[in-house]
């Protein structure tokens, strides 16, 4: 007598090589792999948004460094570049979402992770508030009626940084609504953007450099300040430094991707390479192009007031429309970095609300709690700005600092795995390949990758009352970035003491064996 199995009963679906080696570090396949290797470059990209972060800080960039902060620019190009090649090492090595906090954790150990992520996550939350917070400097630009809060337009004046809260949790709202739908909208979406930004920033590039007023010599020249070259200079990095992060998106979006041993490494060096070329030339020809360098405007409109007055109201305010879908797509990738960064550290049981995080609709793919998490604690952040004007600048310069560290606590550890010879090339990629590598430059580059992330920490995070609290009678904006640290992380060790407490059998048990 014979039997046949049920109806209902399938066998299960063969695994790709990308879903298999997936299933290496002890995880399924849930998110759907959809991207390809230019979407992934695209959420690199997207998430450094030159055009978004160089009109959003330039000015004050200029305003402190004068000319001469020109030249910090290729200073963190190079230090950035030091850590994207780190990066695209461990992205080869394990193509898994929430890259910080899973390369972190597999080089040291799972508690030193679970900071770095801890810390990752929420800066990512401020990196998305202070990107929406750039409608601000473009918008009211275009058109004065997206003036909505009062007269003045300007970001450090009252009216402007609440006109930007709203202008933000109105894009907020957008961008949150497109991370629940489908990963394959938020792909077409980002590669259209970006599409549009890389078309954009060319073409501002190439109208600056034909409007120019002035020779390249004028960036040897300091500004008013009376800080001094080194002051300059320290204080004018804040806007490269804010510009050249987020490259580790494409390693983010791994479990999404095809071909990830492969396509994230070179694309998390490409999309840095590229921004840093863009912004680079887009900040001289903004320089070279400005109607004067003298008369204030540079260092309060920025970038604004360079394209409307040189190249015309017409032109300006079409490169400005550019700019305005730069920072959409922009935000909309950053949140979805945070998502993916929520959703890989509630898949391993290592956050309040885990099963709800953890969780992925079937049908489109996204983890959609982590996106309504994100958007909500962004459009609270956003709030500050009713405050007081200068919470634009604690905003921004927050997410840096929080980034940069979580930075130095994979290349801290990586560092040291290389030093004590447990850090090797070997493996192959999809194609049969050797892995990406950086060979005998393996430690002087992860060296320099480390000195300049924890050198540029401190350099941010400095409670300069000159720069945070230029007013004075708002002692807690100077402070902020070292408060807002301090409280991330001791609300992280509160949580990891009475998780640890409460659930440790349960909890270890979670952990994918990978780990050890």
């Amino acid at each position: 007598m014979t039997t046949t199995a049920p109806s209902d009963v399938r066998p299960d679906p063969p695994q790709s090589p990308d879903d298999r080696s997936l299933t290496a570090f002890g995880y399924r396949q849930e998110l759907h792999r959809s991207l390809g290797r230019y979407a992934s470059f695209a959420a690199g990209f997207s998430f450094i948004s030159v055009l978004t972060t160089v009109f959003q800080f330039f000015a004050f960039g200029y305003a402190f460094g004068g000319p001469v902060f020109f030249w910090t620019w290729p200073a963190v190009l190079t230090g950035q570049l030091a850590v994207a090649a780190c990066f695209a090492e461990l992205a080869a090595r394990y193509p898994i979402s929430g890259a910080i906090y899973q390369w972190s954790s597999r080089l040291s150990n799972l508690s030193f992770g679970w900071f770095a992520g801890w810390i990752m996550v929420i800066g990512q939350v401020v990196v998305v508030a202070a990107a929406a917070l750039a409608l601000q400097m473009v918008l009211p630009a275009i058109w004065s009626g997206f003036q909505l809060v009062g007269d003045d337009p300007a970001p450090t004046s009252p009216d402007g940084a609440a006109n930007a809260a709203v202008l933000g949790v109105a894009l907020l709202v957008l961008t949150t609504l497109v991370n629940v739908l489908d990963n394959r909208v938020m792909s077409v979406i980002n590669r259209i953007g970006v599409t549009a930004e890389i078309i954009g920033a060319v073409l501002i590039v190439v109208l600056l450099l034909t409007h120019s007023e002035r020779s390249p010599g004028i960036t040897f020249h300091t500004g008013a300040g009376g800080s001094g070259l080194l002051g300059a200079l320290m204080v004018g990095s804040f806007m490269a430094a804010y510009v050249m992060i987020g490259f580790d998106s494409a390693g983010e979006m791994s479990e999404e991707t095809h071909n990830p041993r492969r396509t994230a490494p070179r694309t998390i060096l490409t999309a840095l390479g590229a921004a840093g070329l863009l912004g680079g030339l887009i900040v001289l020809g903004g320089l070279l192009a400005a109607p004067s360098l003298t008369d204030g405007r540079l260092g309060v409109d920025g970038l604004s007031y360079v394209l409307t007055s040189s190249l015309g109201d017409g032109v300006g305010r079409a490169l400005l429309a550019d700019v305005v879908v730069a920072v959409a797509v922009a935000t909309l990738a950053i949140q979805t970095a945070a998502c993916r960064m929520l959703f890989s550290m509630a898949r391993d049981r290592q956050l309040p609300f885990s099963g709800r995080l953890a969780k992925v609709n079937p049908r489109t793919g996204m983890p959609s709690a982590p996106a309504l998490v994100v958007g909500v604690l962004a459009a609270a952040l956003l709030l500050l700005n009713f405050a007081s004007p200068d919470a634009f600048l604690a905003i921004g310069t927050t997410c840096i600092v929080m980034l940069y560290l979580a930075y130095a606590m994979v290349t801290g550890p990586l560092l040291v795995r290389r030093l004590r010879g447990q850090f090797t090339a070997d493996g192959t990629d999809e194609t049969g390949a050797p892995l990406f590598s950086l060979g005998r430059w393996g430690v002087p580059v992860n060296a320099l990758a480390l000195v300049y992330g924890l050198f540029m920490t401190v350099n941010l995070a400095w409670p300069r009352a000159t720069v945070y609290d230029p007013a004075g009678g708002h002692w807690y904006f100077r402070w902020f970035t070292l408060l807002f640290l301090g409280i991330t992380l001791v609300a992280g060790m509160a949580y990891r003491v009475r998780r640890t407490r409460a659930a440790a059998p349960e909890a270890a048990a979670a952990v994918p064996a990978s780990y050890a």
